[in-house]
């Protein structure tokens, strides 16, 4: 999978809100994209009336979410994907473990989450598929959420930590069916502060109200005084970027694939905070803003001594 990049995330539609213009660019470019999922979504808060009937059904939303998965990674140009049971090879599914708000904007552990929840699911068999993933596709990129996971959702916290261990175990080549070792530049995904700061102020303008029109009603703005996501770091932080713009048409088309969990999805121009905007289930709006960043995991090569050359538009930070 020479030039290759594999990404792993904890449900359907994490592909795009957190990774889509780096999947999107790195399709684009012709090289090879793979995408690792955790879980179905079984416990995702479904949107609308058309699909309250998916509402509490986990096996019935699983596998319209797999079908959403699918449309959005078309969109993205994603040809590569398999799930993560799948890789460990096990009967049983990784399930959604859900979630509980403790703060705003801020998730942790629900108190009902289910046998099979990949929150709680064995850090090693899990690693360990992912591990003969990354041997079978060799990327040189890898891509997950950050420590805490964006916002706190305990599968993304977990997906961060089956990732690190599986670079651990790729690494030192010990597999008898695939003996030479992988070790790919390993990114984060996270937000500047000063540039989501920018977008959510962009959100209350006029070009994102032109954008939206009447489906603003029962939207609302964050709010400005919540403490930031784990996702946003310090400016300094960020070590390359992705510009969003080229490749704004495919985000938008794979953010309005997943129409259970995604609402309000608008291509805003105009502004030079964001590029579009979107809502999840909470009803708040949402910035797409104009870059995605993203930083070198701790102990990661950097490109160069990896011998890695960005796509166009994949930007190191000065």
């Amino acid at each position: 999978m020479s030039g290759g990049l594999l990404a792993v995330h904890a449900h359907p539609d994490d592909e795009s809100l957190a990774t889509g213009a780096l999947l999107a660019t790195w399709a684009a470019a012709g090289r090879p994209v793979t995408v690792v999922t955790a879980t179905r979504g079984e416990r995702g808060e479904v949107i609308g009336q058309r699909w309250a009937h998916l509402e509490g059904d986990g096996p019935a939303l699983a596998e319209h979410r797999t079908g959403e998965l699918a449309q959005a990674l078309a969109a993205l140009g994603v040809q590569d994907h398999g799930y993560l049971d799948e890789a460990v090879g096990q009967d049983e599914r990784y399930e959604d473990s859900g979630m509980a708000w403790v703060a705003a904007g801020r998730a942790g552990a629900a108190g009902d989450a289910p046998p099979g929840a990949f929150a709680f699911a064995s850090l090693e068999e899990a690693a360990e598929g992912l591990a003969r993933v990354l041997r079978s596709r060799r990327p040189d990129v890898v891509v997950t959420y950050e420590p805490g996971g964006g916002y706190g959702h305990p599968d993304h916290v977990r997906a961060h930590e089956v990732m690190v261990r599986a670079l651990e175990l790729a690494a030192r080549g010990d597999d008898p069916l695939s003996p030479a070792h992988v070790v790919p530049v390993a990114l984060w995904a996270v937000t500047g502060r000063a540039a989501l700061r920018r977008a959510q102020t962009a959100l209350a303008g006029e070009a994102v109200l032109a954008a939206l029109g009447p489906a603003i009603e029962g939207l609302t703005l964050p709010d400005p005084a919540a403490e930031p996501p784990s996702v946003a770091v310090p400016d300094d932080q960020v070590d390359l970027v992705v510009d969003v713009a080229p490749v704004r048409a495919r985000v938008l088309a794979a953010l309005r694939a997943h129409a259970t969990q995604v609402q309000a999805v608008r291509a805003v121009d105009g502004d030079d905070g964001l590029v579009g905007c979107y809502a999840l289930s909470n009803d708040v709006l949402a910035a797409v803003p104009t870059v995605e960043g993203y930083r070198y995991a701790p102990g990661s090569l950097r490109a160069h001594e990896a011998g890695v050359v960005w796509p166009a538009g994949v930007r190191p930070v000065a």
